[in-house]
């Protein structure tokens, strides 16, 4: 770690603040202290992260929420645009 590091913290990648917040989101679920109102936002952070990398259209980006038994399952469909190139 360096001196820099220490002084001003990691920089962390996307990809880990992201599995951070769902980790936090699936935390409060089981805890009950939350309600499926948290799946717009959601939903904005994961247009915000794949954007980054593709473009897509915001309402191409579609999160709910499903319940299996005992089981609380985040479905994520996404529509990605067609990468075929012409010959």
């Amino acid at each position: 770690m360096s001196w820099l590091s220490l002084i001003f913290g990691e920089k962390k990648s996307t990809a880990s603040v992201a599995k951070e917040r769902l980790q936090l989101i699936i935390a409060r679920e089981r805890a009950g202290q939350s309600g499926p109102d948290f799946l717009p936002d959601l939903q904005k952070d994961l247009v915000a992260v794949i954007s980054k990398y593709v473009q897509v259209n915001p309402e191409d980006i579609k999160v709910g929420l499903e319940k299996q038994g005992n089981y609380e399952v985040i479905e994520v469909n996404i529509v990605l645009p067609d990468t075929a190139r012409p010959a």
